[in-house]
């Protein structure tokens, strides 16, 4: 209960705080690139339940539907501000949305694609699919992209076993250190 409070609370404040940083995002998305200026995305969540999550768009509108590990040269899709975006994470802003009305958490595994089975099995034997996805997660402030399957399902393990609100306020504190810094977005 204590953490939905606080994920409502501080998104409504970080709403409020961003919201002239997202529109500036949302008209340099208009004026860089064709298409919309967010790209939504069928993502599963607690328990396997399916929502769409909103980022900025930061691809191209005929990127494949893949991961971006999967894509041939994801660098070659990338919008001519999309490598800017997702390396400061200003891409994930709109799923404070998500954290609004419940979809998300601010601390919880990032919501995977529904493609991404090999994930998706590994996350349901370790348990952790009953938790609920987050904007950042203790495998994000660990390696982030550059992280294999199997070692990002044990660190969302590990985030199950340590679960507590004093974890997710220091998961946040190394989120923050780690945007700054730029650490672990490949592309």
């Amino acid at each position: 209960m204590l953490k939905r409070v606080f994920d409502i609370f501080v998104s409504l404040i970080a709403g409020v705080i961003f919201l002239i940083p997202m529109m500036l995002v949302g008209l340099a998305v208009a004026l860089s690139s064709k298409g919309p200026i967010l790209y939504w995305s069928r993502r599963l969540g607690r328990n396997h339940v399916v929502f769409n999550m909103p980022k900025f768009r930061t691809m191209r509108t005929d990127t494949p539907v893949l991961p971006t590990h999967l894509l041939p040269d994801a660098q070659s899709f990338l919008t001519p501000i999309g490598s800017f975006l997702r390396k400061s994470s200003l891409d994930e802003l709109p799923q404070l949305w998500c954290i609004l009305k419940g979809e998300m958490s601010f601390v919880g595994p990032r919501p995977s694609l529904e493609s991404q089975s090999d994930l998706n099995d590994a996350r349901t034997a370790a348990g952790v699919h009953w938790l609920l996805p987050g904007l950042t997660g203790w495998a994000q402030v660990n390696g982030r992209d550059e992280l294999p399957t199997q070692q990002k399902v044990a660190l969302d393990a590990e985030y199950l076993q340590k679960k507590s609100f004093l974890f997710d306020v220091k998961i946040i504190l190394l989120t923050l250190w780690k945007v700054v810094k730029g650490d672990g977005v490949k592309h």
